[in-house]
């Protein structure tokens, strides 16, 4: 019962990390599009705050549940 429960919570440890990754890398990539444009548009920057946001919530639930990408392998 209890390796069943650890291996359930160590799958959702990597699906949260790789969800991290995801967003930072779209988040730098829409930063950088953004820093580019002479005249970023309000959906440009509105799409940028939501992904900046998305990131931070998964940052900080992996902050929560005590993991980091060297903890699992």
């Amino acid at each position: 019962m209890f390796s069943k429960s650890k291996r359930i919570k160590k799958e959702m440890d990597q699906e949260l990390l790789i969800q991290l990754k995801k967003q930072k890398r779209d988040w730098e990539q829409l930063n950088s599009i953004i820093e580019q444009s002479i005249e970023p548009s309000d959906e440009g920057l509105l799409e940028l705050n939501l992904v900046k946001a998305k990131y931070f919530y998964l940052l900080r639930e992996a902050r929560f549940r005590g993991i980091n990408a060297l903890s699992l392998k």
